[in-house]
């Protein structure tokens, strides 16, 4: 089956409006990942993984270069590739999107399926190279957190495989201000069996919240297991990143969410 690791690096913009969710969300969804309408075989993974990551206009190159070299270090890993080879299939499948505004989504990397070191690198390499480098931040768009998990769940519905896990992996520097309610999209998201795990790039949002880990548990993620993790230093990203993905892949269940402190 062709992952379209080979496509060119793709952008999508919704029409705003009440009809966005989920008709014309679907259809968009299938116009941009046209394999998942004509799978021509099924992969078996352990997890399959949204990583949606913010490039709102609050996100500058600093910090996407946290998010774009964080996932990309974190699938060389060993403890990651280690974590892949125990599952009983031996491979997870990861889909690597960006999100702003209700109606920006970039995709980076379609859905690709990771069964070892040699496929963990090309994804890794495929996304420092493609990955957002946070410029042009005057035209990037709001958060809305509520449009990235819709989205995500469309594409964990149409997953072109087989999984027992199906999990939407957010990155952010901030809380919803665009868009549907983010607890009222969560909920729906959850509602279909889905976990929202999160991370966030910072401790606080200026002016909005000096805690957004107490932000994205209450009103964020989901599911069994579900928890949320904030570095204590910019520099911890990566790390805690890693930690995420092996939690995530191993199916480890932390019973009640919990602060994770890197």
């Amino acid at each position: 089956m062709n992952t379209g690791m080979e496509e060119t690096v793709m952008l999508t913009r919704f029409r705003r409006g009440p009809a966005l969710f989920p008709g014309a969300m679907l259809l968009a969804l299938f116009l941009l990942f046209p394999s998942l309408a004509r799978a021509d075989d099924i992969w078996q993974v352990d997890a399959a993984i949204v990583l949606a990551v913010d490039t709102s206009s609050s996100i500058g190159p600093e910090q996407a270069d946290q998010q774009r070299y964080g996932h990309a270090e974190a699938l060389r890993s060993r403890e990651v590739q280690a974590a892949i080879r125990r599952g009983i299939a031996g491979c997870i499948a990861v889909v690597y999107v960006e999100w702003s505004s209700v109606g920006a989504l970039r995709t980076v990397m379609p859905w690709k399926r990771i069964c070892g070191r040699d496929e963990a690198l090309e994804a890794a390499h495929f996304i420092a190279g493609h990955g957002d480098t946070g410029m042009g931040g005057a035209r990037r768009g709001s958060t809305s957190l509520s449009y990235a998990l819709e989205a995500s769940s469309l594409m964990l519905d149409h997953f072109p495989g087989r999984t027992g896990s199906r999990i939407i992996d957010i990155s952010a520097n901030g809380t919803n201000n665009d868009g549907l309610s983010v607890a009222e999209a969560r909920d729906r998201v959850l509602g279909k069996g889905h976990v929202i795990n999160a991370i966030s790039l910072s401790r606080s949002e200026p002016g909005v919240t000096d805690d957004l880990w107490t932000y994205f548990h209450d009103n964020v993620i989901g599911g069994p297991g579900a928890f949320a993790i904030t570095p204590d230093q910019p520099a911890d990203y990566a790390r805690a990143l890693k930690r995420k993905l092996v939690l995530e892949i191993s199916g480890a269940e932390t019973g009640t969410a919990s602060r994770e402190k890197i």
